[in-house]
């Protein structure tokens, strides 16, 4: 049965290292659901989160081919249970005067923010976990839905565990 895995990478941070990262999936016909990626805390190294959907064997076949990836420096299967998880949405939605109030009511509940206001339209930032963030897209889609943007999962360990930048 096929579950969804969340894998912390800390990468060299170079150019070609995303490109790698992403063409080992590619050539394995592995399917993302989710890639962000950042500068971490040192400049010298990145953090890739990825998410996906597997059984086991496909997860530790993963693990397996990134750490055989030169400039990967350290791969972690992240304990939901154990992780705090995030997701960012940026949302405009069609502003008319008639709809106006339960958008608002609506994000003022999801604990959103309207970051761009006109009169034909809102743009609304909404950060938390993705049932959160699909929730509400399914709420505002009455409105009409004009663009939206989402990151996709950033993920980061609860309480002392952090992933190392040395291997």
């Amino acid at each position: 049965m096929a579950k969804q895995y969340i894998i912390g990478v800390i990468v060299s941070n170079i150019a070609g290292v995303l490109s790698r990262v992403s063409g080992m999936f590619t050539r394995r016909s592995f399917n993302i659901d989710s890639l962000t990626v950042g500068e971490t805390e040192s400049s010298e190294f990145s953090r890739i989160t990825i998410a996906f959907h597997g059984d086991d064997e496909i997860k530790d076949r993963i693990i397996r081919q990134l750490d055989k990836l030169h400039d990967v420096k350290e791969v972690e299967v992240l304990d939901k249970h154990e992780t705090v998880i995030r997701e960012l949405l940026l949302i405009k939605v069609r502003n008319t005067p008639e709809t106006r109030q339960d958008i608002m009511t609506a994000v003022e509940i999801f604990r959103s923010k309207i970051v761009d206001y006109s009169p034909s339209s809102l743009t609304i930032e909404l950060t938390g976990e993705t049932s959160k963030i699909d929730a509400f897209i399914e709420l505002v889609k009455p409105y009409g839905i004009m663009e939206m943007c989402r990151t996709g999962i950033v993920a980061v360990e609860r309480g002392e565990r952090c992933l190392k930048t040395i291997k």
